[in-house]
C-alpha cells in the first residue's frame, strides 16, 4: 500500500504567525505533518527549506514551499473555504497588523530592549490600532460581521500576544479595560474548541522522530 504523503508544516506553538497558519489549515480541513521547532535549536531541514529560517514554513505535498503565514492561510482557504473566509483576506486591518502594530507590539513586549520610551508609551502606540479593532467590534461579534473569518484569525494571535504582556491591565482587573469589545472578541476565540485544537502541544521534532499529524483530535 502506498503511504500517504502529507504537506509538512514547520511550526512553533506560541508564534502568532505559525498560529494563524495552523488556524487556516484546521479550518480548511487540511491534514499536515507538523514539525514543532525549537527556536534556539532549529533543525537543519528547516534552514534548508527556507532562507528566512523562521516559522511557519509549509512544504506542500507537490513540493512547493511557502514561508509567509499569510500565503499559507491563502493556500489553505483556496483548497477549502466553507465559510467564505477569502472574502476578508485583503482586509486592511491585516496589513496594518503585520506592519505598524507588530512593530509597536515587539517594543511593548520587549520594552527593556528599547529604552527610548517607556513600556506604557509603547502600549499607547499599540492602542492606535486597538482602537480600530474596538470600533469594528462595536456592533458585530467579529471584525467583518456576525461570523468569524480570515481577518479575525489573521489578527487574533497578535492581540493574544498583546493581552499577555500585562494581562491584569488588559482584562480590566485593576482598572476598567479600554477595550471591552476587543476583550470579548478575543476571549470568544481563545475559549473555543477550534482554538484549543490549534494550540495542542506537540513534541519538538528532529529527523527520525515519529511523525506528528496536525490536526490531531
Amino acid at each position: 500500500m502506498t503511504q500517504k504523503v502529507f504537506s509538512i508544516l514547520y511550526s512553533f506553538r506560541r508564534c502568532p504567525y505559525a498560529m494563524r497558519a495552523r488556524l487556516a489549515l484546521l479550518y480548511s480541513g487540511i491534514v499536515v505533518e507538523l514539525r514543532e521547532v525549537t527556536l534556539k535549536n532549529k533543525p537543519p531541514e528547516l534552514l534548508q527549506a527556507s532562507n528566512k529560517a523562521t516559522v511557519p514554513v509549509l512544504i506542500c505535498d507537490d513540493g512547493k514551499m511557502l514561508d509567509e503565514s499569510h500565503h499559507i492561510m491563502l493556500w489553505a482557504c483556496q483548497k477549502s473555504d466553507p465559510e467564505a473566509w477569502l472574502n476578508t483576506a485583503s482586509h486592511p486591518l491585516i496589513h496594518d497588523n503585520d506592519t505598524s502594530f507588530k512593530s509597536f507590539l515587539d517594543m511593548y513586549k520587549y520594552s527593556d530592549r528599547f529604552p527610548e520610551y517607556t513600556q506604557t508609551q509603547y502600549r499607547d502606540s499599540c492602542g492606535m490600532f486597538l482602537q480600530r479593532i474596538e470600533q469594528s467590534l462595536q456592533h458585530s461579534s467579529y471584525l467583518a460581521g456576525k461570523h468569524r473569518s480570515f481577518v479575525d484569525m489573521a489578527i487574533a494571535p497578535f492581540i493574544r500576544q498583546f493581552s499577555m504582556v500585562e494581562p491584569t491591565w488588559f482584562e480590566g482587573k485593576s482598572n476598567v479595560t479600554p477595550y471591552p469589545n476587543t476583550l470579548r472578541w478575543l476571549q470568544s476565540i481563545l475559549q473555543s474548541e477550534f482554538f484549543r485544537l490549534c494550540m495542542k502541544k506537540y513534541p519538538a521534532w528532529q529527523a527520525g522522530d515519529e511523525v506528528s499529524i496536525f490536526p490531531n483530535h
